[in-house]
């Protein structure tokens, strides 16, 4: 695992879907070093390419959003309601702390009824996102200062490594923008252009890998991005998905995409020629930019997809193995530059 500071950097900062202006230009300032020739389309993706012997084309889609926030509604005592950007699990938002991104940054606390005032009935049933508020310790003239209808808001929490992994909000999928970013910076010369596309709004329907796809008409598709590792307390074996530490996956397929035979057989080869560690996965639920790779396109692609094991995702806080993250890195780089040896008639 290399560079556990830029990581954390990519982690730390806050862009929601929609939002995503911030990440965006640090990953831009951060590429413009290695001379990198990118272009950002209309939507907001951000496409580097790198020219290769031959001119089919590779796309590797990785989502530079995470879930999040917007301000619907500031009550009369300042109290801020909220509209949630991407998928959570209301259960886990109870006290933690976030950022509202208004006039100015202002940090606020997720807060609900006191269970000791709720009533059986209030106790027994899940909570909803419709409980929650934030407090953010100001008076209503004083948060219409720095706050208004609109402004995203993102989870509070810093990269700290916990054992053989790290651990931080947005891990999904900050780890594949850092996967990514590192393999371009050691790609030369690759047998074909080499499109890497950190993507927009893929949180709220994949929207940005829609857009990216069609302007760029891939012949190969790459899906870059985490998925779920319940290889935790009360898991069956048949119900983990993936465990940390056992290697990045391969995915076979999700609830948007079925991955082409061909590239999950290509995939399979690499990771045993090149003796890396993999898995394979089958999510039952959720979907990832794949899915456009594969069909928003004319004729379609061969695409398939690397994931990320991820303990806790879409939670307050995310984990992930830093020897899964470090192989990754190797993985992609070996599947890109290994597509024109293989057969892929079969």
């Amino acid at each position: 695992m290399q560079n556990l500071d830029l990581l954390s950097k990519i982690c730390s900062i806050s862009a929601p879907p929609g939002y995503e202006k911030r990440i965006r230009d640090f990953i831009i300032k951060h590429i413009s070093k290695e001379k990198l020739d990118h272009s950002v389309d209309n939507i907001g993706n951000l496409i580097v390419k790198i020219k290769g012997k031959t001119p089919r084309r590779v796309m590797v889609a990785a989502h530079m959003d995470e879930i999040g926030f917007v301000v619907k509604h500031i009550d009369k005592n300042g109290f801020v309601f909220f509209h949630p950007l991407g998928g959570f699990d209301p259960k886990t938002l109870t006290s933690q702390r976030v950022i509202i991104h208004g006039f100015t940054d202002v940090v606020g606390v997720m807060g609900s009824k006191p269970i000791h005032i709720m009533s059986e009935e209030d106790r027994k049933r899940p909570p909803k996102i419709e409980d929650y508020f934030i407090d953010t310790g100001l008076k209503k003239e004083e948060v219409e200062k720095k706050i208004s209808v609109g402004d995203p808001i993102t989870r509070h929490s810093e990269l700290i490594e916990l054992g053989e992994n790290v651990n931080s909000k947005s891990l999904d999928n900050r780890v594949s923008v850092f996967v990514l970013l590192q393999v371009l910076k050691k790609i030369k010369n690759p047998p074909y252009d080499i499109y890497g596309v950190f993507t927009v709004q893929e949180e709220v329907g994949l929207r940005g890998a829609n857009a990216a796809a069609l302007l760029i008409n891939p012949d190969f598709g790459i899906g870059l991005d985490t998925t779920i590792a319940y290889d935790t307390p009360g898991s069956a074996e048949k119900e983990q998905v993936s465990k940390l530490g056992s290697g990045p996956c391969v995915k076979i397929m999700d609830s948007q995409t079925i991955c082409d035979y061909r590239m999950v057989k290509y995939m399979k080869k690499i990771s045993s020629l090149k003796n890396i560690k993999t898995q394979l996965e089958i999510l039952p639920s959720g979907g990832t930019d794949t899915s456009p790779l594969q069909r928003m396109n004319s004729g379609g692609s061969i695409a398939g997809a690397i994931s990320v094991p991820t303990r806790h995702i879409h939670q307050t806080i995310e984990t992930v193995n830093k020897t899964d993250l470090s192989n990754t890195i190797i993985f992609l780089y070996e599947c890109l530059m290994e597509l024109d040896q293989h057969d892929w008639a079969h």
